[in-house]
């Protein structure tokens, strides 16, 4: 059953605040990165290059989590998400992170260290918020 984002939450999603992304491993042992975060209201949303060590393990077993920390205030503005991707797409990928990019770095377009890659946008269903 799915859990629902409170406005609190979905204030803290739209701040500008570094998330850590866990997904798991194929030895089920975790992976975590950070990320930046988006939501649409209903799933946490965040942006992901493609042929990334998230992106495989994503494919394989669907099941995530975040955690979200406001810097000013880590010890009671905090949002640990358990839950489960349900869609992962290239539509509208390059136009999403342009976006986060102009909110976390204050630029557009955005620009990769490295080799240019494809976007992806990756909604996660809340199944459990803490």
């Amino acid at each position: 059953m799915a859990a629902e984002l409170t406005p609190e939450h979905i204030k803290l999603l739209n701040e500008k605040h570094l998330a850590q992304f866990v997904t798991l491993m194929k030895d089920g042992s975790p992976h975590i990165a950070p990320v930046w975060v988006d939501t649409d209201g209903k799933h946490v949303i965040v942006n992901i290059a493609e042929g990334r060590v998230k992106v495989r393990n994503l494919r394989r077993d669907p099941r995530v989590a975040i955690g979200v920390y406001d810097e000013a205030n880590p010890a009671n503005r905090v949002l640990n998400v358990r839950g489960r991707v349900v869609e992962i797409t290239a539509e509208g990928a390059s136009e999403h992170i342009d976006k986060m990019a102009e909110k976390y770095t204050g630029r557009r377009p955005f620009r990769a260290d490295g080799p240019a890659r494809d976007r992806l946008i990756v909604k996660i269903e809340p199944d459990h918020i803490y």
